[in-house]
C-alpha cells in the first residue's frame, strides 16, 4: 500500500525442523551399528533409508520455512504460508479484534508457538511455530493503538 513501512517481521522457527533432524539421528545410529551376524548390511540399508525419509522431510520442511511470511506494517498484519497452496490473509489494523498466542512448555523453552489473527467478520485460523510469537503480538499492539490515537 502507498505509505506502508514494515515494522516487524517475524519467520517460522527452526523447531520446523526437528523431524527431519531425529531421522537423520536414526540414520547414524543404523550406520554405526553396521550388519548383524550373518554379514547382512542391514543397518546400511535401514541408514539409507532414514537419510531418504530425512532428505524428504527436510526439503518440505525447508519449503514451509522459506515461504511463510509473517508481518506488522503501519497499516495492517500480513501473514502468507505455503508455496503451491497458499494462505494469505492481510488484516487492516483497526480491523484487527485481537491477535491470540498459544504456547505450550516446549514453546515457552525454545521460544515458538501459535497465534491466531481475528478480525472483523474474518477467519480465526492459527498459525503454529511461530518465533517469538509474543514480540509479534506486541508489535501489532503497539500499531493498533497508534492507529486508534491518530485518530
Amino acid at each position: 500500500m502507498p505509505g506502508e513501512t514494515l515494522l516487524y517481521s517475524a519467520k517460522l522457527h527452526w523447531v520446523v525442523f526437528i523431524w527431519p533432524i531425529i531421522w537423520v539421528i536414526v540414520a547414524i545410529i543404523f550406520f554405526i551399528s553396521g550388519g548383524n551376524s550373518s554379514g547382512t548390511p542391514i543397518g546400511l540399508i535401514f541408514g539409507v533409508l532414514f537419510i531418504l525419509i530425512a532428505l524428504i522431510m527436510g526439503i518440505g520442511s525447508y519449503v514451509k520455512y522459506s515461504t511463510s511470511e509473517f508481518g506488522v506494517t503501519n497499516k495492517r498484519v500480513i501473514v502468507k504460508v505455503g508455496l503451491i497452496s497458499r494462505i494469505s490473509i492481510e488484516v487492516l489494523l483497526n480491523k484487527v479484534e485481537g491477535i491470540q498466542v498459544n504456547q505450550g512448555i516446549l514453546g515457552r523453552i525454545l521460544g515458538y508457538g501459535s497465534i491466531t489473527i481475528s478480525g472483523t467478520g474474518g477467519t480465526k485460523d492459527p498459525f503454529h511455530k511461530i518465533s517469538d510469537p509474543l514480540a509479534f503480538r506486541r508489535k501489532a499492539q503497539e500499531q493498533i493503538a497508534a492507529v486508534q490515537e491518530s485518530k
